[in-house]
């Protein structure tokens, strides 16, 4: 039989029950459309990742303090970790046995500070005050800690805005930082500049807005530029705007803060309510869990009774983009299922479908159908309901994207993931289909006949 007459068989078979096929392909619908969304998912939730950490170093460290020390900062002459005069005796994994230039085990010795014959040392207990890092932690770990090629120490507080076309102050995350921190954070500035070391080191009154900050106080970036706006009732010039940066995963979206110079914001706005974060930037990504490491061992030299948090930026993105992974396997699983579903279905209505027409088989084999054209014949079908299935389940995805959209969930529809759809619906179909084609096949023409 020519190939044209097996396709028009097919096509009236299909054509005459419109609606078994419809039912038919209800699995392969639903499971087109998950496979389509499941990767459409999937990319948006890579890209959200990225979009997130952009303003991250792969190789930055932050360190922060979230417990009160009993003693404070090493005494009298503990000066710093492995120096000559005290702040020695634990090697942390540095090399001499000791940290790098330093002398060790020096801290132990009578009458030296670190001793114990009534000279103030590491273990005396002077009060209780809250651990603030200061410049000198941040150059201590710079010191001390191989492997740094950058450090930078910021924090953040809330303060009242007010400037420009708002009615009314309002309130803004405003980041105290260091000049160097738009370098380290992977900032950049749509208009100005970013914040210089002398307006840090004479407190003066300059601020970097977020781009949303900007738009929402001024209107526009460009009017925000030289102009000013009042923090916490004291006038700020605008040195500059960010570029827009989208939402961050951790830490102070760029968007949506007022940067101000360190010193600046600790004179007029925090005082010395205030917790600081160092964060360090890694030479080398690799040795991130060394400098990790190393930095804990100097500043537990430093403040012994201490508790600090230290984190990589690596080891964030790792996570999120794990729990991506994690989430879009889960689905793929899931559309596997669907998938397998609607293919037993296939199988199924197949199977009927050769019970039904057992006597068609028959004829078709008495007028010199072949095993090769009925078995063609009932794959065709298999693949066209799989087919139908498959476009109705990328309409479908289509469809339904603007109200996943809705609720938060970042797609990212592609024509590879359609593509997909359709061979995924199609070989499941074809797959399914052919063991009851192949019973179709190998039906004896004189039994087919006979069968009512």
């Amino acid at each position: 039989m020519k190939l044209s007459e097996i396709l028009k068989l097919v096509y009236l078979n299909l054509s005459q029950n419109k609606s078994k096929v419809f039912l038919t392909s209800t699995g392969i619908i639903v499971g087109a459309a998950t496979i389509m969304l499941v990767i459409a998912i999937g990319t948006g939730g890579k890209l959200e990742v990225a979009e997130q950490f952009k303003n991250l170093n792969a190789g930055a460290i932050d360190i922060t303090c979230d417990y009160e020390e009993e003693g404070g900062r090493n005494a009298g002459f503990g000066g710093a970790p492995g120096s000559p005069f005290g702040g020695g005796g634990s090697s942390g994994g540095f090399p001499e046995g000791g940290f790098p230039g330093g002398f060790g085990g020096m801290g132990g010795m009578d009458g030296f500070p670190g001793g114990t014959d009534g000279f103030p040392g590491d273990g005396e207990q002077t009060g209780t005050e809250k651990v603030i890092l200061t410049d000198s932690d941040m150059e201590d770990l710079q010191v001390f800690v191989p492997g740094i090629a950058n450090a930078t120490l910021s924090y953040t507080t809330k303060a009242e805005v007010d400037g420009g076309e708002l009615e009314e102050a309002v309130s803004y995350t405003v980041a105290g930082v260091k000049s160097n921190y738009a370098q380290i954070s992977n900032l950049s500035l749509a208009i100005g500049e970013f914040l210089t070391e002398e307006n840090d080191e004479y407190k003066e009154k300059a601020c970097v807005l977020g781009y949303r900050v900007a738009k929402e106080i001024f209107g526009d970036v460009m009017d925000a530029f030289n102009a000013s706006v009042y923090i916490d009732n004291r006038p700020y010039v605008v040195y500059g705007v960010l570029s827009e940066m989208g939402t961050m995963a951790s830490g102070i979206s760029p968007d949506e803060a007022v940067f101000i110079p360190y010193e600046t914001g600790i004179k007029y706005l925090t005082g010395t309510d205030v917790n600081p974060s160092v964060t360090l930037i890694a030479e080398d990504v690799a040795d991130v869990d060394t400098i990790m490491s190393f930095a804990t061992e100097v500043l537990a030299d430093s403040y012994p009774n201490a508790k600090f948090t230290v984190s990589d930026a690596g080891s964030r993105m790792e996570a999120a983009s794990k729990s991506n992974e994690t989430l879009t396997l889960l689905l793929v699983a899931m559309a596997v299922i669907v998938f397998i579903v609607g293919g037993i279905g296939i199988m199924n209505v197949l199977f009927v479908s050769v019970k039904e027409r057992t006597n068609e088989i028959g004829i078709l084999k008495a007028i010199g159908c072949s095993r090769r054209d009925i078995l063609l014949e009932f794959l065709l079908e298999a693949g066209c309901i799989s087919l139908i299935g498959a476009v109705l389940g990328v309409l479908v995805a289509l469809g339904i994207t603007p109200v996943i959209e809705s609720f938060s969930v970042r797609v990212e529809l592609s024509l590879w993931g359609g593509a997909l759809s359709l061979a995924f619906g199609v070989l499941t179909g074809s797959l399914f289909g052919f063991y009851p084609a192949y019973k179709a096949s190998m039906l004896i023409p004189v039994i087919a006949l006979n069968q009512e």
